[in-house]
């Protein structure tokens, strides 16, 4: 009786160390999938509410470059501290060469030569190409939103943005952009309404 129960301990702690043991051999690659799984999802949300983001300010921004008169463009303020500040054309094409660089870098690429030092190309200078060259810029980042999460793609590091080495995502790039693009959205509303134009956000 004393061997039979002992037998039967023995064959009850073999099987709960066989369990154990096949818990542990499969519990990694489930957590690995459950945290891979995770990740993908919080890539999904992440690029969900950054196109929240870019589609709201790319509306507010060029709604404002577009309500601006072409024969404007050539406007700065030369009342009080404003001297040496950038044309109203100019500010737009900052931005948005600012936006190509950023999203550039997000997606593993060399800045765009015609970016120059976040001046935008010389040869673009109407009303009409400069909403081009904005509106492409916002494109540009778009992409840059659609790689979030992308493990095959390489993010580099800009001369222009101060995430330097480990600190470099795309997620903080695409940050970067859109907060820098709404900096100057202020300054584009006073541009405006220097000139007597209210800012579209603010008509009735």
């Amino acid at each position: 009786m004393k061997h039979a129960n002992w037998l039967t301990a023995f064959l009850l702690c073999l099987s709960c160390a066989h369990s154990t043991l096949a818990q542990v051999s499969t519990g990694a690659p489930q957590r690995q999938m459950h945290e891979e799984h995770a990740a993908t999802l919080d890539a999904q949300r992440e690029q969900s509410a950054q196109r929240v983001f870019l589609q709201g300010i790319e509306k507010k921004i060029v709604s404002v470059a577009e309500a601006m008169p072409a024969d404007k463009y050539a406007f700065a303020p030369t009342e009080g501290e404003f001297k040496g500040v950038r044309t109203f054309g100019q500010q737009v094409k900052h931005l948005s060469a600012t936006n190509h660089i950023l999203a550039a870098a997000a997606l593993g690429e060399d800045p765009p030569a015609d970016a120059g030092d976040e001046l935008g190309p010389e040869q673009v200078r109407t009303k009409a190409e400069i909403l081009g060259y904005l509106t492409e810029s916002f494109a540009h980042l778009s992409k840059a939103i659609d790689a979030i999460g992308d493990q095959d793609t390489t993010v580099k590091a800009s001369s222009i943005s101060p995430l330097k080495g480990g600190s470099v995502t795309r997620l903080g790039l695409v940050e970067e952009a859109l907060i820098h693009s709404f900096d100057h959205y202020g300054q584009m509303v006073e541009y405006l309404r220097m000139n007597g134009v209210a800012p579209p956000s603010s008509r009735p």
